[in-house]
């Protein structure tokens, strides 16, 4: 098998994934904390790009409003085919993921905000961080830890993930956008509207167009106009990655071997999993701890500790566990309501889009080093807890697979 296949092939695996994202965020610590600390500050610094559009960019701000669209484009896909095809299609079998994720959104949201509004010196403005799990990172502790769980609960987490990363979209589309731009707005609506018709229009246009033209030379300039023009509107670029995901079409027509919603995935997964998340990591990791003297006392610091590791476990169990017990929504036969609680616990690895948020919230100082401090702590101490909640939950249904086998193979011998 060649080489760049096996490579690609690696990347879309959940455990090589999140290897490369934590790999990226502990280069980025190390980076930022050695003698080598000032190239790691010079290069995130560095800027490049026309200054059309506002496209005049720092590293740093490239990763995060570039090539993380990548990873949203393909979050927004991934959600779209569970709308369609998956988990999300029937209502009462989506219910509990999705009211676990709400709840996972509202309830960390709500501890951040109660300790920073009550102590002295708080900063309530980063109450967003804690909000969103991070899909690659969790998956990636689930395929390592979990690996003989019910495939029931990698769904359930996929769901809630992705769900809760929407929210955070919307959330950072309507509060931490400032100065739109009426006109860019405008026309990255127009280039969304073109996007959608050429993917589903059923007219002999659209289709002549399809036929003409390869689908990356069509798709691919739009797709960086409409990016373009959303950063240039003032709303984070990011929302340009969700919105084209959710428009791809995810049925096959006129003689196609594959959607084109599935050779997206093929072809940009790798590119997330292997480049942009691991870019992103390592360049919004990179907390220098030479400054971080009044970490512990930051009200910052305890409102992101508290809102991933205990509010996205209340929310995310007690919300599940409520809607279960006075809705018809139930929980998968395969699954107990421990193994949800083990996804509680994974919740808390808040890293990507929490470090995203915080950047946005805070933008600089002693409050976005607090916040990217806690995250990292939060995230690492989530993913410890959660593995040994997990391991144990794959070791008790280990257990349960080997009875129900030995149950079988009696009955099969004609034992009681």
């Amino acid at each position: 098998m060649p080489a760049l296949p096996r490579i690609t092939a690696a990347l879309r695996s959940d455990a090589v994934s999140g290897s490369l994202l934590i790999g990226a965020a502990v280069v980025a610590l190390l980076w930022a904390n050695s003698p080598l600390s000032s190239a790691y500050t010079s290069l995130s610094s560095a800027a490049f790009g026309p200054a059309v559009l506002g496209l005049h960019l720092s590293v740093r701000e490239w990763a995060a409003d570039g090539l993380l669209v990548v990873f949203f484009f393909v979050v927004g896909n991934e959600l779209k085919q569970e709308l369609v095809h998956g988990e999300l299609r029937d209502p009462r079998r989506a219910a509990l993921p999705i009211v676990a994720a709400l709840g996972g959104v509202v309830v960390p949201a709500g501890v951040f905000l109660a300790v920073n509004v009550a102590a002295p010196g708080g900063a309530p403005g980063g109450w967003g961080i804690p909000m969103a799990t991070d899909i690659a990172f969790a998956l990636a502790v689930l395929a390592v830890a979990g690996r003989q769980l019910p495939p029931p609960l990698r769904t359930f987490l996929l769901t809630l993930a992705t769900v809760d990363d929407v929210c955070a979209v919307v959330v950072i589309a309507f509060a931490y956008t400032t100065g739109l731009d009426p006109l860019a707005l405008g026309l990255a609506a127009v280039g969304l509207a073109v996007f959608g018709w050429l993917q589903r229009g059923r007219g002999r246009a659209a289709a002549r167009v399809r036929a003409a033209v390869p689908a990356w030379l069509l798709f691919g300039p739009l797709g960086v106009a409409i990016w373009a023009l959303v950063h240039a509107s003032g709303v984070h670029a990011t929302i340009a990655g969700v919105a084209m995901g959710l428009l791809m079409r995810t049925e096959a027509r006129g003689g196609e071997a594959f959607s084109p919603s599935h050779r997206a995935e093929e072809a940009l997964r790798p590119l997330s999993s292997g480049v942009a998340l691991p870019v992103f990591a390592l360049f919004a990791a990179g907390v220098s701890l030479s400054g971080a003297g009044g970490f512990w006392a930051s009200a910052v610091t305890w409102g992101v500790l508290a809102g991933l590791l205990v509010g996205k476990f209340a929310g995310i169990l007690g919300a599940s566990w409520l809607t279960a017990r006075f809705t018809g929504a139930h929980l998968n036969p395969a699954l107990g309501w421990a193994d949800i609680a083990g996804i509680g616990v994974l919740g808390g690895i808040g890293f990507t889009v929490s470090l995203l948020v915080a950047e946005l919230s805070y933008p600089g100082g002693a409050r976005l080093t607090a916040a990217k401090g806690a995250i990292l702590l939060a995230s690492g101490a989530a993913s410890l807890l959660s593995a040994v909640v997990l391991g144990r939950r794959g070791r008790h249904h280990r257990r349960l697979a080997a009875r129900a086998a030995a149950g079988v193979a009696g009955s099969a011998d004609g034992r009681p």
